[in-house]
């Protein structure tokens, strides 16, 4: 067992190595953490950019991988503090958006602004005990290569939108979305489906 993953399945490591990584109550680590550890540890692939107001809260236990000439635009914040962010080749998440792990993105991907990914749900059934003091579970999102998200999207936790789709703005995505399909609303549903028999969009009745 390697020690990042004994500090995982210790509480007691855990709580340790979070103080020394974040102050108390916080998600941004602190700035020896981004100066100096994370540069050694997470890949950021060539040609990529990540813009200056980008917030980055990015612990060395979980992984950040940024693939070839992709860019996060300002006023992004990306959290990898429950799972891990994977993002691929030419990909383009735009201002303002918000990624919480586990999120995978794909290559050739194109998020719009002010995109909401969260992998991450508050537990909230015991009555006893404030929701802040009861843990989160998690579930990973997808998003495979060749989608484009419209501005002002959510997407749910363990949701994967397939290959090749097109998310309408302003839409809550709460199951997954099946490749080559147009898909809008709240909750989003598909609207369209490309037909590989007649090589046509079609729309879904």
């Amino acid at each position: 067992m390697s020690f990042a993953e004994k500090i995982k399945t210790s509480p007691k490591l855990k709580k340790l190595a979070s103080r020394a990584l974040m102050p108390k109550n916080q998600a941004r680590p602190r700035r020896w953490v981004k100066w100096f550890l994370n540069p050694l540890i997470h890949h950021k692939g060539k040609n990529s950019l990540i813009r200056k107001r980008t917030r980055m809260d990015i612990l060395p236990y979980n992984k950040f991988y940024l693939g070839d000439n992709s860019t996060i635009e300002d006023f992004t914040t990306i959290n990898n503090g429950v799972g891990d962010i994977y993002i691929g080749d030419r990909t383009r998440i735009g201002l303002g958006c918000t990624l919480i792990g586990p999120v995978k993105i794909g290559n050739d991907i194109r998020l719009a602004q002010n995109i909401v990914m969260s992998g991450l749900n508050h537990n909230y059934e015991d009555i006893s005990l404030p929701i802040s003091d009861q843990g989160v579970t998690t579930a990973p999102i997808v998003i495979e290569d060749e989608t484009w998200l419209g501005a002002n999207c959510v997407v749910l936790p363990g949701v994967t939108i397939g290959k090749h789709c097109v998310i309408a703005a302003g839409s809550i995505v709460t199951k997954d979305v099946p490749s080559y399909s147009v898909a809008a609303g709240n909750p989003a549903r598909v609207l369209k489906h490309y037909a590989k028999e007649t090589k046509t969009w079609e729309r879904k009745v």
